[in-house]
């Protein structure tokens, strides 16, 4: 587990890139490649420890839990972290740093700081109810560009939420 001086770290680590990438150029979007899921919009995620810790982004998210590419930006269109991940292997970069991980779960859970649902996530924005223990998926706005996953158990809760492009 993360000791204070650490998650205290990443967060200003992640503020600091907040504020550099607001200068930075917006990226150009490619075309959907035929075949390949994709979906972009903004997240949200709230985990409710002592210090009541949130994230929000724009992102760009293809491919599936198996393997594929999330990118998440600033309000502007700057690219803050782009996540990448295949079969035994998952890569943050972020400005020049690059992070190598075993799976894109552990990707996940250092970026967020709490574990989520890689597999399931993808089910759910495809609208299959997938039930994780200790979470609870929210697919009734799916149709207008929305999702809500809530962890209640294990503690810290987790909220986390997805708003759509059109």
């Amino acid at each position: 587990m993360m000791d204070g001086w650490a998650r205290a770290g990443r967060l200003l680590a992640l503020s600091l890139l907040l504020g550099l990438a607001a200068c930075a150029q917006a990226p150009v979007r490619p075309p959907p490649v035929a075949g390949v899921q994709s979906w972009s919009g903004r997240l949200a995620l709230q985990v409710e420890d002592a210090r009541a810790q949130s994230f929000a982004a724009g992102f760009e998210l293809t491919g599936d839990a198996q393997a594929g590419e999330m990118k998440l930006t600033n309000p502007l269109g700057g690219i803050l972290a782009v996540l990448a991940w295949a079969p035994g292997t998952a890569t943050l970069r972020a400005g020049s740093d690059t992070r190598q991980f075993a799976s894109v779960d552990a990707l996940a859970a250092h970026v967020t700081g709490t574990p989520i649902p890689v597999a399931a996530l993808f089910d759910w924005l495809r609208g299959v109810h997938t039930p994780v223990p200790g979470w609870e998926a929210d697919l009734s706005q799916l149709a207008q560009g929305r999702l809500r996953a809530r962890r209640n158990e294990p503690l810290p809760t987790a909220d986390l939420r997805l708003a759509f492009d059109h």
